[in-house]
């Protein structure tokens, strides 16, 4: 029978004893807060701020439910290539569940037991989409580089969207698989670099002032622009200009679901556009690069390039088993 994995001092690894407002380290009495029904093992403040901002903002835009598409659904199996059946016998983690899109697409498919972690505020926005099956769901605001998790202690480990925006790429790989059994799989997928053009855009060329301003004032700068933005990007697409489209800024409307209606669009494209231009770091990452930091680090990469899940939309994914 499987069991939650019970949560540890993150620093330490000791024990943990559960009180009413607090986990409270047995040995050295170190409290870790319950808020709103969710334990805290990180600082309030972070870099991953401007996410909590967005996922609490637009906590239901990328739901399955909410946006009568299955993108999310389909990106999380075509990634992980996991069978449902099997993840019911397992301990499954996630890192950086957001606003819990996976993590809905998990507890609707499946009848596993899921440990979701979050270094942002953006848990309480998982919670609430995800409390009618909170029973199967373990959520805690905590680190990738100090998950509260004893090592060794996953069967499966994914982390989509996320090593990108965290300060070292190579270092939040090795805490994946640090977490994850001898034998176990991790599944990760992130920003590529696609050539010397990557970073020419106008993401990379603003973001040194944008991820500097006020979350709530840049939320705003977008509003008021994305109408003539939008325009403009379906006016050089529909031109065959798609090329000038990554000098606007706005995030790339092409792998938008075709079945979206105008408000969603809209909507999506706001939220898109923030996540492009707020966080504080971005650092894209070659396929080759990314698997070699598994193979260096104990794991036997088994598949390493790009799938393509739905429609337009692309994952550049690196599954890997650990060896030791």
């Amino acid at each position: 029978m499987i069991n939650f994995v019970p949560f540890v001092n993150p620093k330490t690894q000791s024990p943990l004893k559960k009180t009413v407002n607090y986990f409270i380290d047995i040995f050295t009495n170190e409290k870790f807060p319950i808020l709103n029904k969710i334990p805290r093992f990180c600082d309030k403040e972070n870099y991953s701020s401007s996410f909590g901002f967005q996922w609490n903002t637009f906590r239901e835009t990328q739901l399955d439910s909410k946006s009568n598409t299955d993108l999310s659904y389909q990106r999380f199996y075509a990634t992980t290539d996991w069978d449902p059946i099997i993840l019911a016998q397992e301990n499954i983690l996630e890192v950086g569940s957001g606003a819990g899109r996976f993590t809905e697409v998990f507890l609707n498919s499946c009848n596993g037991f899921l440990h979701s972690i979050d270094l942002s505020n953006a848990v309480e926005a998982n919670l609430k989409n995800n409390i009618r099956n909170s029973n199967r769901l373990s959520i805690a605001q905590a680190s990738i580089y100090e998950m509260p998790f004893e090592d060794n202690a996953f069967d499966r480990v994914f982390c989509f969207g996320v090593l990108q925006h965290t300060p070292s790429f190579s270092k939040s790989i090795i805490s994946l698989i640090n977490k994850t059994k001898i034998g176990g799989e991790i599944v990760v997928d992130f920003y590529p670099i696609k050539g010397w053009y990557t970073k020419l855009h106008a993401k990379y060329i603003l973001r040194p002032i944008t991820k500097r301003l006020p979350q709530k004032f840049l939320l705003k700068l977008i509003r008021i622009n994305i109408r003539w933005m939008i325009i403009l990007f379906d006016l050089l697409s529909f031109l065959k200009l798609n090329v000038l489209t990554r000098f606007i800024p706005i995030a790339d409307l092409s792998t938008s679901p075709s079945k979206l209606n105008s408000t969603q669009r809209r909507n999506r494209a706001i939220m898109d556009t923030f996540d492009a231009f707020s966080p504080a770091f971005d650092n894209p990452q070659k396929i080759k690069d990314v698997a070699k930091m598994f193979t260096s680090n104990g794991c036997e990469v088994s598949f390493a390039g790009v799938i393509n899940y739905h429609e337009s939309c692309y994952s550049y994914v690196v599954r890997a088993i650990k060896k030791s």
